[in-house]
């Protein structure tokens, strides 16, 4: 028996998973490390903490498994998007990387769009230029810290800086490269428009590369560090995005899979790069060859009930504080929550948004915020559905995957609300396990991967909608649509006032 190993490399912790050739996992371990805000709209980690995490986790998983490590044949990874890593002429960090939930570069995606043009650009990217994304911070660097900018010769993504180091190798797939803001989806090739239009150099731009190529072998340092063979190959991986979709079969035309981890996802598989939403929503190249998806985010999605929890329930456990949410009527008693703590995405591309409990009174009690979180970022997710609707997708069915797939409560308020049926899977790994599955495709274990996926696909429990809550979630949500342009303005002042 083979085995491979799936590297999620989080925003709050790296996941490893222990896969074998049937698709089930055999071990996992976890290490986590700290987020960098020294203000308002800053987010960075340090790319070292990446690689010593890594190597606890993987560490830790050898030492507990009875596996001889000669028969884990592969390594492939699944990574947070968009964050930055620059590296110099000796393949060195010049400085932390600025993560993907960081909105410091409003002024530089306004010079995006008047040096190439804002129509331009999205017919290049088939996205908007967003604070979120990686040519932004770029930019921001250059502007804002020239003579370190100046010594930069390389930019990476979190999970290929890892897999550089676990193999001295620099690349980047294309389902993490279409998330930069600077490759062009439809020659898949780094745009040279756009690079010329900035004055950036293209030797910025790594080696470009599909999901599951293989990319090396594990190091010395990595191998000695964690107890795994340096025969160990090494296979590019994808974004984590991308990883969630194969890890949940997401695969063929008609597939949408609502994801909820720190931030929130609803991602729907485009067969071709026909489709256009005109930057409302994402559009990214898939980890599956020569496919793509469309993507909402919400970019505060579990963040806003971890947030909530330490904020006004520190001592309780998540449970504790799900507690009874399935006793509180539907629209929380006349609460509305909107998840705006770090600007939003999808479908209002916009930094200085805030969040806002709407419709308090001295009646409401812990459990009422509670339900109203969650039905707020699921209302926030809804806005993509309803988008893709629009355009013609038919959505009846959803596999909801992340930390919404964890309490039953949750699930049904995602059934009521997206007037879909919910699928909630045995495996809730999402992009670990899209990980392992790359591996897998690489070393020749399956023909393709909806086959690897086939194997490790099992449905858990189907959540069906409940026409008198869709009813009235219809109405809530109308309501809840209001809310964005009634708070925009205030929201900017206060937060020009911040400053």
């Amino acid at each position: 028996m083979s085995y491979v190993i799936g590297v999620d490399l989080g925003t709050s912790a790296v996941k490893v998973l222990l896969v074998n050739e049937h698709g089930e996992l055999i071990g996992e371990a976890s290490c986590e490390y700290p987020l960098i805000q020294e203000k308002a709209g800053y987010s960075e980690q340090k790319p070292e903490d990446w690689v010593e995490g890594t190597k606890d986790a993987l560490s830790k998983l050898v030492q507990q498994s009875t596996i001889p490590v000669e028969q884990i044949k592969g390594i492939s990874f699944s990574g947070q998007m968009h964050g930055l890593v620059l590296l110099d002429d000796e393949d060195q960090v010049l400085r932390n990387s600025i993560l993907w939930n960081d909105t410091r570069t409003t002024k530089q995606c306004e010079e995006i769009y008047e040096m190439v043009g804002k129509e331009r650009y999205i017919r290049i990217t088939k996205n908007l230029a967003l604070e979120g994304f990686t040519l932004p911070k770029i930019l921001w660097v250059r502007s804002h810290e020239p003579e370190l900018f100046n010594q930069a010769t390389t930019f990476l993504l979190p999970k290929d800086y890892l897999r550089y180091r676990m193999t001295g190798n620099i690349h980047m797939d294309y389902s993490d490269a279409a998330g930069t803001g600077l490759l062009d989806l439809n020659e898949n090739q780094w745009s040279s428009e756009i690079l010329r239009a900035l004055n950036l150099s293209s030797k910025l731009c790594p080696n470009l590369v599909h999901s599951q190529e293989f990319v090396g072998y594990l190091n010395d340092d990595f191998a000695n560090a964690t107890g795994l063979s340096p025969e160990t190959k090494v296979f590019a991986g994808g974004a984590d995005n991308a990883c969630g979709a194969i890890g949940s079969g997401i695969l063929e035309e008609g597939k949408t899979m609502c994801s909820i981890g720190t931030s929130g996802v609803v991602l729907s598989y485009e067969g071709d790069s026909s489709t256009t939403y005109d930057g409302k929503a994402h559009f990214f190249n898939h980890g599956k060859e020569h496919a793509y998806y469309s993507m909402g985010v919400t970019l505060s999605a579990g963040h806003s009930l971890n947030w909530f929890k330490e904020t006004f329930a520190k001592e309780l456990s998540f449970e504790e504080l799900l507690d009874g949410v399935d006793r509180v009527p539907i629209g929380s008693q006349g609460l509305l929550f909107t998840p705006y703590l770090v600007g939003e995405r999808t479908p209002h591309a916009d930094a200085d948004i805030r969040g806002s409990f709407i419709g308090m009174d001295s009646s409401h009690q812990l459990k009422d915020f509670t339900r109203s979180v969650l039905e707020g970022i699921t209302f926030s997710l809804n806005e993509t559905i309803e988008m893709f609707r629009e355009r013609g997708k038919t959505i009846d069915t959803v596999i909801s995957i992340g930390g919404g797939a964890k309490n039953r409560e949750w699930l049904q308020i995602q059934a009521d609300i997206f007037n879909a049926k919910i699928v909630r899977l045995t495996s809730e790994q999402g992009p670990g396990m899209g990980a392992a599955l790359l591996a897998g495709y690489g070393l020749g274990w399956y023909e393709n991967l909806t086959e690897g996926a086939s194997k490790l696909i099992e449905v858990k429990d189907e959540i069906k909608p409940i026409l008198d809550n869709v009813e009235k979630y219809q109405q809530l949500f109308s309501i809840y649509q209001r809310i964005y342009e009634n708070t925009h303005s205030i929201n900017h002042q206060l937060v020009e006032f911040r400053k």
